[in-house]
């Protein structure tokens, strides 16, 4: 018979971690005094604060390009679309490109774009960025690489938010990364503060320098837009 089925009454004090209590120890006010500890316990355990809700998207959001600089993005091939409900902005490219392998420049191996984007947001809201959504196309070979990566931060700020996406051949098509953000940086309030970004992409043949292999964000292999989605809050 097991001790846990066992009757009588030199068995009758409570188990407790795999043994019975002693009589001389006053088993069963024990038992009682570890249950109410852990009922006392549990009733310290504060509930959780539910997340405080977003503010409304406002009216009037635009945002501009400003300054445009890096080999990924030439003078003209840039532009900037802002969603006409305010919840988003897009980046488009139209020159984009890196390559290594057949016929490929000693530097096109890496392509990069800084973008300086002027924000304009009525007074008493702030902008942080919740989620981004980075495509593209690809045509890699087997034994080649790729790399796309941003990263993103207000002017006079140092925390900024970085993504990193890779691609191995063989690979021909289009690819998406989206990048949610773990933690929320808002845009300072009552000021005026431009945004900025820099993505890189990068691609190396290894194995396949014999052939043409690419990673691309322009419009020029396909419909793409680099997507930015906002969350709002009140200052």
């Amino acid at each position: 018979m097991s001790p846990s089925t066992a009757s009588g009454p030199h068995l009758s004090r409570p188990l407790v971690g795999g043994r019975f209590l002693p009589h001389e120890l006053g088993g069963t006010i024990v038992f009682n005094l570890l249950a109410a500890a852990g009922m006392a316990a549990s009733l310290l355990v504060a509930p959780a604060a539910p997340a405080a809700p977003e503010a409304p998207t406002p009216e009037g959001i635009t945002f501009s390009v400003v300054t445009v600089n890096g080999s990924g993005c030439p003078a003209g091939s840039t532009r900037v679309r802002t969603s006409p409900d305010g919840t988003s902005f897009s980046v488009l490219y139209s020159d984009f490109v890196a390559e290594d392998g057949a016929h490929a420049g000693a530097t096109e191996f890496r392509k990069n774009c800084q973008l300086n984007l002027l924000v304009s947001i009525p007074q008493g809201f702030s902008y942080a960025i919740a989620q981004v959504d980075y495509r593209g196309h690809a045509r890699l070979y087997s034994g080649a690489s790729a790399t796309q990566s941003a990263y993103y931060y207000f002017t006079g700020q140092s925390a900024t938010a970085e993504t990193n996406y890779s691609l191995s051949g063989p690979y021909s098509g289009r690819w998406t990364n989206s990048d949610a953000a773990e933690v929320a940086v808002y845009s300072p309030c009552a000021e005026q503060t431009n945004f900025n970004i820099n993505a890189d992409l990068r691609v190396r043949a290894g194995s396949a320098e014999a052939s043409r292999n690419w990673i691309s964000m322009d419009r020029a292999h396909g419909e793409v837009e680099n997507i930015y989605h906002l969350s709002w809050k009140r200052c």
